[in-house]
């Protein structure tokens, strides 16, 4: 009776504290409610990881545009996008980790009544122009994507909506959100990971994104291309202090992934190795971001790896010192990119101007940029030294103003591995052939977008098989919509 007693006391002390049973089930160490803000900066996390990382499971961009090879795994550079899930992979991240975040946030933000109306709207449409260029990702990378019915857990198998609607629903949400920022209120403030809630630098952001977005479709719609990048083009970067830039730390899990998969701190793997392709026009150019870019085999000298065969690591130069660096800022999107915009604009007759004088400012503030990260001397120096060049020079550098900026270009987003496949397939240049010879496959061809993924096969096959029709196949030389030429 004493034993029973004393058990009955230890029950009722246990549970004399809660008001439910169901209340032991509560994880008190873990959030049940989070706030928009914190949604906000953990969806940029995700989408600046997304395009910064070097992960072969996610992100083989850099191989594809032939910056980087590998030592010993060819089924990357050689185009194999089933041996891994990388389509599964990159779909998820975006879908599941940046656009629900966002969804979420907007929601908790609109529930908000304690938040002005002014700051309301600049909160929103940080979060607009940042699921924007999300939704632009996934568009631009497979082309007919759910969107319309996606991210609605009561319905399992969305429909895929055209990529062209999708594009153009985008910049019409673009277009709205920017209206909408104003001066009275505040962003996000600390939570603002890129520019810390300051909203002239989005209507900035936003505004460079239009750009880069309506010189996409240049080739398929000019007219509506040409009002875009018009109205665009006064109100865009002006200098390396607008850029869009995520800042990450020195530790896990807040690094910069580049470091995560290749810093000797973090990584025993050695895994990739410059690109003979990307190595030798540098050299020949005698570009001066090589000692930012890759290490040196020998003092000044600077090695690349075969493209798409195997490579031995010691042999030859790898991605520089400050590539791997944990703290290296990923961009989003930098001032030299938004420069090279300009100059094609004008080139397309978009916008008046001086092309060259744009190519000149695109040029220079890559090289100081790099310079800026403490890895070059004399920033403007070097970009004088390198523009006098006749092979760099505007006027009398070989080819069309495709071939100029589309090189320049691709040197420029050296490590933005995302951005540069986009623009290659856009401009056509520089021109890149898939590896060829020795134990190379015959019939390799760069992918001009990313498969499906499988579970959209195996979970949503009506929806993905439609899809694949529409576009011309579900498969990786399946031009998008946009890709005319």
């Amino acid at each position: 009776m004493k034993k029973l007693s004393i058990l009955v006391a230890s029950i009722f002390m246990l549970t004399a504290c809660v008001d439910s049973l169901d209340d032991y089930n509560v994880d008190t160490k873990k959030a049940t409610a989070v706030p928009e803000v914190t949604l906000f900066s953990n969806a940029l996390k995700g989408l600046i990881d997304d395009v910064t990382t070097p992960s072969v499971n996610t992100n083989n961009f850099r191989l594809y545009v032939q910056q980087w090879s590998t030592t010993q795994y060819l089924d990357e550079p050689r185009y194999n996008l089933t041996a891994r899930t990388i389509p599964q992979s990159f779909w998820q991240a975006i879908y599941r980790d940046v656009i629900a975040d966002i969804k979420e946030s907007r929601r908790i933000l609109n529930l908000n009544t304690l938040v002005s109306a002014e700051s309301k709207a600049n909160q929103l449409a940080q979060l607009e122009i940042t699921e924007v260029y999300a939704w632009s990702i996934l568009v631009n990378t497979f082309g007919n994507i759910p969107y319309t019915q996606a991210m609605d857990p009561t319905n399992p198998l969305p429909v895929y909506d055209d990529a062209k609607t999708v594009y153009y629903s985008l910049l019409d949400r673009l277009d709205a959100s920017l209206v909408t920022i104003n001066s009275t209120g505040t962003g996000f403030g600390a939570g603002d990971l890129i520019y810390k809630g300051d909203m002239t630098k989005w209507k900035k952001f936003g505004n460079s994104l239009k750009l880069k977005l309506a010189l996409v479709i240049a080739d398929s719609d000019a007219t509506k291309a040409k009002a875009l990048a018009a109205a665009a083009a006064p109100n865009v970067f002006t200098s390396n202090a607008d850029k869009a830039a995520f800042a990450y730390v020195s530790t896990p899990p807040n690094y910069n992934p580049v470091a995560q998969n290749l810093n000797i701190l973090f990584s025993s793997r050695q895994d990739y190795v410059i690109s003979s392709v990307f190595a030798d026009k540098l050299n020949t150019l005698k570009d001066p971001r090589r000692p930012v870019y890759f290490t040196p085999t020998a003092p000044d000298t600077y090695v690349g790896g075969a493209y798409g065969f195997l490579n031995s690591y010691s042999d030859f130069s790898h991605p520089g010192t400050k590539i791997i660096d944990p703290t290296l800022e990923g961009l989003f999107m930098d001032y030299s990119e938004v420069e090279f915009d300009l100059a094609e604009a004008v080139e397309r007759g978009f916008i008046t101007g001086s092309a060259e004088a744009h190519y000149n400012a695109a040029i220079t503030a890559s090289i100081t940029y790099w310079a800026s990260q403490g890895s070059l001397t004399t920033g403007p120096a070097d970009a004088a030294a390198y523009l006098a060049q006749p092979a760099v020079a505007y006027t009398t550098a070989t080819g069309d103003w495709k071939q100029k900026i589309g090189t320049q270009k691709w040197i420029a987003l050296y490590n933005r591995g995302y951005e540069a496949w986009v623009e290659w397939r856009r401009l056509d240049f520089p021109k890149l052939s898939p590896p060829t010879g020795g134990n190379a496959p015959a019939g390799l061809a760069i992918p001009l977008r990313i498969i499906y993924p499988i579970n959209e096969q195996t979970l949503n096959p009506g929806s993905w098989s439609a899809a694949g029709t529409a576009i011309g196949g579900d498969l990786p030389s399946t031009k998008l919509w946009w890709d005319k030429l």
